[in-house]
């Protein structure tokens, strides 16, 4: 039973952990993320060196250190985002719409110039564990970050497309002109065909751990998955349902202190400069 037990109790754990972290770092004062972020950068370096020097071993011990590395690289590009560091060449609020989230959509290039550099990011991480670690024994730290990776996307899909709790308490100061792409509203017609998908394939994923014929370094690596998908398909259900999520990490959040904005955000600004 600890095959399988400790491996969820693992990827469980870390994710708290590891998102309690990141949201403490980026709440507190500006002046400090700099730094932050060279220390995260070289974690993240070594992270990426420790997929290719375990890529084939095949050893519990190896499981685990593949799975901590994928969510350190994870870790450097959610910090890399809500430092304000990676985003996109649009950083102000969208033209003509309010402050507050919207009923209605925002332009869809408009938000995807918001996030472009943080996704091109992404997806060049992807490619680049994808090209270390192919082929190899050990691909469960490329999995883990495609997981990741693929159900974060999904997330901001589904704030863009319209939700009911938008999660924008974990916004720091500036990032909050993020809040002009987000729609409000009680679903999206995209919400169930995913939540249904991802439930689906967590199901499979938690089949084949427990299967008999899984090696137990084979075992964790689909624990890790299937508990990651889990708890992506509980991210999502928080988004429509009445659940106050951010009291799971209100520690990560109590390092936050009011910072003036450099510039007063003015969504009913017209000007068109950064599109």
């Amino acid at each position: 039973m600890l095959t399988y037990g400790l491996p969820a109790a693992y990827a469980l754990f870390i994710w708290w952990l590891s998102t309690g972290l990141v949201l403490y770092i980026v709440s507190r004062p500006s002046r400090t993320h700099a730094v932050s972020m060279v220390i995260m950068t070289g974690l993240a370096a070594a992270a990426l060196y420790s997929l290719t020097w375990i890529a084939d071993d095949t050893s519990l011990t190896a499981a685990f250190i593949a799975f901590t590395s994928a969510l350190v690289i994870w870790g450097w590009h959610e910090m890399s985002f809500l430092t304000g560091f990676v985003t996109g060449p649009r950083t102000t609020a969208c033209p003509g719409r309010p402050a507050e989230p919207a009923g209605t959509r925002a332009p869809l290039w408009f938000a995807i110039q918001a996030v472009l550099y943080h996704e091109l990011a992404i997806a060049a991480t992807a490619a680049a564990i994808f090209a270390l670690t192919w082929g190899s024994a050990n691909t469960i730290g490329l999995w883990t970050f495609i997981v990741l990776w693929l159900m974060r996307l999904s997330a901001k899909l589904n704030v863009y497309l319209g939700v009911q709790n938008l999660t924008e308490q974990f916004l720091p100061q500036n990032l909050k002109y993020l809040t002009t792409y987000f729609c409000r509203k009680p679903m999206n017609g995209l919400f169930p065909l995913v939540v249904t998908a991802a439930t689906a394939v967590t199901v499979l994923l938690f089949s084949a751990a427990l299967s008999s014929t899984a090696s137990p370094f084979e075992a964790a690596g689909l624990m890790f998955l299937a508990t990651l998908m889990a708890l992506a398909v509980l991210e999502h259900w928080f988004l429509v349902l009445p659940i106050p999520a951010d009291q799971l990490w209100a520690w990560g959040l109590a390092s936050r202190v009011p910072e003036p904005l450099s510039e007063p955000v003015r969504p009913d600004s017209m000007s068109m400069a950064t599109a």
